[in-house]
């Protein structure tokens, strides 16, 4: 089961990959990207186009060009790119998808939920997009399936 859309999921292996690559001085275009994560070129190229749109990535045209993420971008919460992909349901949302649950109405899984939910947001609040780059060099960690 995962916590996260497939096009989040998505989104996160391709910032990871661009955020390895960029640390390298590299930019990286959607063929390799695609590659790299073992994802579908098209869906990506959306996916990329959207998160470029909301300045969690950059992009460069040319023969030079490719997607690549700066310093700025490297140093920022994970929590910002789930946000942008699947909004801030996983934060705030119900586990039973009810609108009216709260602390005043809970359902019958809110407490419980509610300390899973809290766990996940400082998990990828404190997790930031360029983190991973020393353990993707060493070959310790995969983002394909």
């Amino acid at each position: 089961m995962a916590i996260f859309s497939k096009t989040c999921e998505y989104a996160i292996r391709a910032v990871f990959y661009i955020a390895h690559k960029s640390s390298l001085g590299s930019k990286v275009g959607i063929k390799d990207i695609a590659a790299g994560i073992d994802s579908p070129e098209l869906y990506l190229a959306k996916i990329l186009q959207d998160l470029s749109r909301k300045g969690l990535i950059k992009s460069a045209k040319g023969p030079n060009g490719g997607f690549y993420i700066d310093e700025a971008a490297r140093a920022r919460p994970l929590s910002d790119l789930v946000e942008a992909v699947d909004g801030n349901g996983l934060f705030y949302g119900c586990a039973l998808g009810l609108k009216q649950c709260s602390e005043i109405n809970p359902c019958p899984l809110h407490n419980q939920f509610k300390a899973i939910r809290d766990q996940i947001y400082l998990l990828l609040h404190q997790t930031t997009l360029g983190e991973f780059n020393q353990e993707l060099l060493k070959g310790l960690l995969s983002l394909k399936k």
